[in-house]
């Protein structure tokens, strides 16, 4: 792992992600809780939402084309979601045997939302898994949720993967959806500089944050950095007062926004001052970081 980190910082990496099978050993070489990856269920029964949705248009050779540019939008406004890669889409489109995979699309002229899903027995209950789905506007939502409600005669529950808090359960009349399954992948900072400039910030900021970083294992991560940030954008120079001062691993859930800067102080993971604490927790608020995608 040493050695693999030492390659990608080489190489310009900013960013490694994984799932652990042991989260000691990856923690040995700097990598953190990054973000969740959550299965959702809900009995069929149960969802009840009714009224009017969007049309929906059944896609019968469904490739990652048609659902790239809705996907993406929708990864643009959540903490953790990739840039897909070819081969997480061919997963996608590709389950195991006999399992066949449906597509939808909401909306006529311009989508906004779709769902990708197969049904299949899970302890021996007829089960609809969605595999993949975006929602992009309410009518999506409400669509997406009547879509699923309309197989209630064939399934008796619905998984779908979504965040630990998953806003689409607000569009329910009941909470009726429960949790099925948690876990969190890790995250590692490979290069600070390019993942401090790469990472998104709130628009309205306009802020300086003096970093004191510690990396034993690549030494250029280590030192002191001031990250200005200013429309929505950072850049990173060398120096400054170094006033929240933390290691590289405990960077990584701060990065994400998995953690805010005073959970972590509570837990030990930085030392920090008051106006730098204030000014890192507006740099890096936003939604809870998810991941829909295993690898």
């Amino acid at each position: 792992m040493q050695q693999t980190l030492q390659d990608l910082h080489a190489n310009g990496t900013a960013l490694s992600a994984l799932y652990p099978a042991t989260q000691q050993l990856y923690r040995k070489a700097g990598y953190e809780q990054g973000g969740s990856f959550c299965t959702w269920e809900i009995a069929a029964k149960s969802i009840q939402v009714t009224g009017r949705s969007l049309p929906i248009q059944p896609i019968h050779s469904p490739t990652a084309a048609t659902f790239q540019a809705l996907s993406q939008q929708q990864a643009q406004l959540n903490n953790g979601n990739l840039d897909r890669h070819p081969a997480i889409w061919e997963e996608i489109f590709k389950p195991d045997a006999p399992e066949v995979v449906y597509a939808y699309l909401f909306g006529d002229a311009q989508p906004e939302g779709y769902i990708i899903f197969s049904s299949k027995q899970i302890n021996n209950c007829a089960t609809l898994v969605v595999l993949d789905w975006a929602v992009l506007t309410p009518a999506a939502g409400h669509s997406f949720w009547k879509f699923l409600a309309n197989h209630r005669s064939q399934v008796k529950q619905v998984r779908w993967r979504s965040a630990a808090i998953d806003p689409l359960t607000l569009l329910l009349p009941e909470q009726s959806a429960n949790l099925h399954e948690t876990d969190y992948w890790l995250l590692r900072i490979v290069n600070v500089t390019s993942a401090l400039e790469k990472r998104g910030y709130p628009h309205a900021a306009e802020a300086e944050l003096h970093l004191d970083i510690q990396d034993d294992l690549l030494p250029n991560n280590s030192g002191r950095f001031i990250l200005s940030v200013a429309n929505g954008q950072g850049t990173v120079t060398k120096g400054g007062k170094g006033e929240l001062r933390l290691d590289i691993r405990s960077l990584a859930p701060l990065y994400t926004g998995l953690f805010s800067p005073h959970q972590l102080r509570l837990l030990g993971q930085l030392e920090v001052t008051e106006g730098a604490i204030a000014t890192a927790t507006q740099l890096f608020s936003g939604s809870h970081p998810w991941l829909r995608d295993f690898f």
